[in-house]
């Protein structure tokens, strides 16, 4: 993924206040209301919308610091997934965004699609999320668990780390299937799912 980004920002900003340095010359901090801001590729492509109802920026750190975070991540212009969390951070010039709690991921393509996790972490410089602590894949017939997993948002695959748990169910949402392993790979075009465990065997269930 090519690394520069065109910024264009759309906030209504009110000021509630400001933290000034000792020698009361410089702005350190921000508040801002309504903030909208919205990031493009170099090839004029809308890449991904940040909004939130209130956002801190510390000018001497160049963070910024939103609550009730929802992004818009694009493909060819248009909306592709949706991303919402209690609290987020941007940083390293607007190429690292920190999402921490209740964190929800849900696919504008494949509406019953959704992962939540307690946190993820995204170098804008690759295509891949870093999604830690209770995570947990599912759709209308699965649903994957684990602590830690990667969804490569370029090749759309998610991989679940040590340990999983992958369930299947009926079409009255109860549990049939069920097997346990080290790593396992959900393919998102396909709807496939893979497993594989070095040093001990994937365990199955299944319910009748």
């Amino acid at each position: 993924m090519n690394s520069s980004y065109k910024l264009l920002f759309i906030i209504t900003l009110l000021i509630i206040g400001c933290n000034p340095r000792a020698n009361n010359q410089t702005i350190i901090t921000q508040s801002i209301n309504s903030m909208d801001m919205n990031i493009f590729s170099n090839e004029g492509k809308k890449f991904l919308s940040i909004k939130s109802p209130y956002s801190n920026y510390d000018n001497d750190k160049n963070v910024f610091s939103l609550k009730e975070t929802t992004i818009n991540l694009f493909k060819n212009n248009k909306s592709e997934f949706i991303i919402s969390s209690d609290k987020s951070k941007l940083s390293n010039n607007n190429k690292l965004l920190e999402l921490d709690g209740n964190v929800l991921i849900r696919s504008l393509i494949k509406k019953e699609e959704e992962i939540y996790s307690n946190k993820i972490i995204w170098d804008m410089n690759n295509s891949e999320f870093l999604l830690i602590g209770n995570v947990n894949f599912k759709n209308n017939q699965i649903s994957l668990s684990s602590n830690k997993a990667i969804f490569d948002k370029k090749n759309n695959i998610i991989e679940f780390f040590n340990p999983v748990k992958y369930t299947v169910n009926d079409m009255n949402k109860e549990k049939k299937y069920e097997v346990n392993s080290e790593n396992a790979f959900y393919n998102i075009n396909t709807k496939s799912v893979s497993f594989s465990s070095e040093e001990n065997k994937v365990r199955s269930k299944i319910y009748f």
